[in-house]
């Protein structure tokens, strides 16, 4: 099993004496495909564009977390901390636990009330975790766990801890190194906007010589070295929710509300970073209805196979915006970053109404089916 600290191990930090000893924390993390789209694009209007969708929900959590989580609680062990905290709005809870429990550490997860998918809590209940309710949204429970951050008695495992962008970053190595370039265009969901930094700084690591990229890994990579093909580097671009649109609406959102629980955050912990993000690359962010997220999420999932959360669908419904109305130009390559697996929010796909049939009726049934397709 090769897990990041494997397959990247001279483009990550040093953990403790040797690295090698903490990647045996590995579940497997990375190495998802980046998936064609053959059916959506002319369905949807796009088919003048090569569009790609990044699957992170294929990680052993089913979300992108577990690239920084594996860093994360590798580092925290390193130091001998024998408990990790987060504030989760599901996907980082579900993440936190399984690596805590990988490490043999406890995890102590604060969610925000009744905004969580019942898919992801049920994970972090799954690998043990102690959950903690709070009267309030994620952005209180973060400033909540913020309180810990030095405290050295806990590791802080949200994406304020470097290391959680260190792991995250080796999504654009995996993207280069399967184009055998950078794409034009890269969409993420952006909720934190952790994740938006962390792709950058991968693709700046990628196209770096020498130590020109230190100013963004910030002294944590061992070599900042170029990327067979990692020379160019992609406009960079963001998509949140109407609800929940700090970036866009240019001020934390007091109240933010979308379908899409994973972005449902008024005052991201990276925004500062992030501006730096979208100014050196020429990118933007955007916001999308719940409805394109929903309609999008839905036609992904019937016209491709690829099932992915409402969140990881605000990428793909915020560039079909942008193609459409012109600002992505024809012939562009374009990435989408689908965060988490559809399966972390089962609810938004009620079984249907079946009636029973007799089982000498099969036949009959399974043939005005086939009639009617």
């Amino acid at each position: 099993m090769r897990g990041l600290l494997h397959r990247y191990a001279d483009r990550l930090p040093q953990i403790g004496a040797d690295s090698k000893q903490y990647a045996a924390l590995s579940l497997g993390e990375g190495s998802t495909p980046l998936i064609p789209l053959l059916n959506l694009p002319q369905a949807m209007g796009v088919a003048n564009i090569n569009l790609w969708v990044k699957y992170e929900g294929l990680n052993p959590t089913a979300s992108f977390k577990d690239r920084g989580m594996a860093i994360a609680v590798a580092a925290a062990a390193a130091d001998n901390i024998s408990c990790v905290i987060c504030a989760s709005t599901g996907n980082t809870s579900a993440s936190a636990a399984a690596y805590a429990a990988r490490a043999g550490m406890a995890c102590l997860v604060l969610i925000p009330q009744g905004k969580v998918a019942l898919g992801k809590i049920a994970q972090a209940v799954a690998h043990n975790a102690v959950i903690v309710q709070i009267d309030g949204n994620f952005d209180d429970a973060m400033r909540a766990v913020r309180v810990y951050s030095d405290s050295g008695k806990v590791a802080v495992v949200n994406s304020i801890n470097p290391m959680r962008l260190q792991g995250q970053k080796t999504a654009a190595f995996e993207v280069i190194e399967t184009l055998g370039s950078a794409p034009d265009y890269h969409a993420l969901p952006v909720g934190n906007a952790g994740n938006i930094t962390a792709h950058w700084i991968g693709y700046s690591e990628a196209a770096s010589s020498g130590t020109a990229a230190c100013h963004y890994c910030q002294g944590n990579c061992t070599t900042c070295q170029p990327i067979a093909g990692g020379e160019k580097r992609p406009q960079m671009l963001g998509y949140q929710a109407a609800g929940s649109a700090p970036f866009v609406n240019g001020n934390p959102v007091a109240n933010p509300d979308t379908v899409a629980t994973a972005i449902r955050i008024g005052n991201p912990q990276s925004y500062e970073a992030a501006q730096v993000v979208l100014a050196e690359s020429n990118g933007w962010i955007s916001a999308v209805e719940d409805s394109d997220i929903l309609q999008t999420q839905r036609q992904l999932a019937a016209l491709e196979g690829v099932f992915c959360e409402p969140a990881s669908a605000a990428s793909l419904a915020g560039v079909i915006n942008d193609v459409k109305s012109g600002r992505i130009p024809a012939g562009a390559r374009v990435v989408c970053t689908l965060t988490g697996h559809g399966l972390k929010e089962p609810d938004l796909f009620p079984l249907p109404a079946l009636a029973s049939t007799a089982v000498g009726d099969l036949a009959a049934v399974i043939e005005q089916h086939l009639n009617n397709r």
